[in-house]
């Protein structure tokens, strides 16, 4: 299934049903009036946050959405028949944006959600709605309300526990296939991941999940590589990841481009607890290791761990220390009935 996170969407509430004039006229009776129904009213368009779902693919391949009108009203008192809604069924995580992509409707974290986005238009009255006792015949219907019509975005941003942050080779797909199921695309190039990837982690009879996207350059805020794009999709993480090479020829700036984008990125982003991690230690000398550690320090003024995830070297504290930084209500229990695999390093 193809990754697309974000979709133009046409929407068109039901109009509502008009009212209908008529008159009672049968055999035999001898006073007849006005009968004429009211219009149904038209149908309501939905968002709906489901499960099973983590892509907008969908909305690729058909970007009108269109409730159905309420049928109008018929004599001998007889109401027309109501439109049916119609329902957008996104993932969860998924934000609902204004035509100008910046003014949000709604954001849909957890299955079931629901948000109406087009209401139906009501139905008009029939003439048997205006017999009074000075008007005993009336022959004027209302017409149904006009159904709404709207353009909206729909941004998906995954529901993860832990970002993953690094400049493109920086070891984020390698440490994700290490720990968990996941199988991303593993290259010796840069841009290797072109779309996110979703991974689930097990540590200490715990699970989270962690995200892994397109790594970040430079001037990544001003649309170079693949842009800040991807971003969106870490910002619902409880815990940043970020991954340093540790073979490059100056990890300080390494560690600095990245937080310059988180900056440039803006909102809360740059603010979210962060694991710095120095990787590819398998490739360097102890004194090496000490070395660029120790800058990596200075610079980001706190603790650097060490790991390598090809040699599967450190990945344990480092799982262990994002464990303890995720919120508790965001872990998950394994179920001991399923009695899993112990993670080995």
């Amino acid at each position: 299934m193809k990754f697309l996170d974000l979709a133009k969407v046409y929407i068109r509430s039901g109009s509502g049903g008009g009212g209908c004039v008529s008159f009672r006229r049968e055999k035999f009776v001898e006073f007849g009036g006005p009968d004429g129904g009211d219009g149904g009213r038209g149908g309501d368009v939905w968002a709906e946050a489901v499960d099973g779902l983590n892509t907008l693919i969908d909305f690729r391949y058909q970007q009108h959405f269109f409730a159905k009108n309420g049928q109008p009203g018929m004599g001998r008192q007889r109401s027309g028949k109501d439109g049916d809604d119609i329902v957008l069924r996104v993932p969860a995580g998924t934000e609902i944006l204004d035509e100008d992509e910046e003014t949000v409707i709604a954001d849909l974290t957890e299955v079931g959600q629901r948000v109406l986005l087009a209401k139906g238009g009501n139905g008009g009255f029939g003439n048997l709605h205006f017999k009074s006792a000075t008007n005993q015949a009336p022959r004027r219907a209302n017409p149904g309300q006009e159904g709404v019509e709207r353009t909206i975005w729909l941004r998906l941003k995954l529901i993860a526990d832990v970002g993953l942050l690094g400049l493109p080779n920086a070891g984020k797909s390698t440490f994700l296939a290490a720990t968990s199921n996941a199988r991303p695309k593993i290259a010796d190039y840069p841009f290797t991941t072109l779309h996110p990837n979703l991974g689930v982690v097990g540590v200490d009879n715990v699970e989270f999940v962690v995200a892994d996207i397109p790594g970040l350059i430079e001037g990544a805020h001003e649309g170079r590589g693949l842009g800040d794009l991807f971003l969106g999709h870490v910002e619902r993480c409880a815990v940043l990841l970020h991954l340093i090479d540790g073979t490059s020829e100056d990890v300080v700036e390494d560690y600095e481009i990245i937080i310059g984008e988180l900056e440039a990125y803006g909102g809360d982003l740059a603010d979210k607890p962060r694991v710095t991690v120095l990787n590819k230690i398998d490739a360097l000398t102890d004194e090496e290791v000490a070395e660029k550690r120790a800058a990596l320090e200075d610079a980001a003024g706190g603790p650097v761990m060490a790991m390598s995830g090809v040699a599967r070297t450190g990945l344990l504290e480092v799982l262990r220390t994002l464990r303890a930084r995720i919120d508790a209500d965001r872990l998950r229990h394994r179920d001991a009935r399923e009695e899993p695999q112990p993670w080995r390093p």
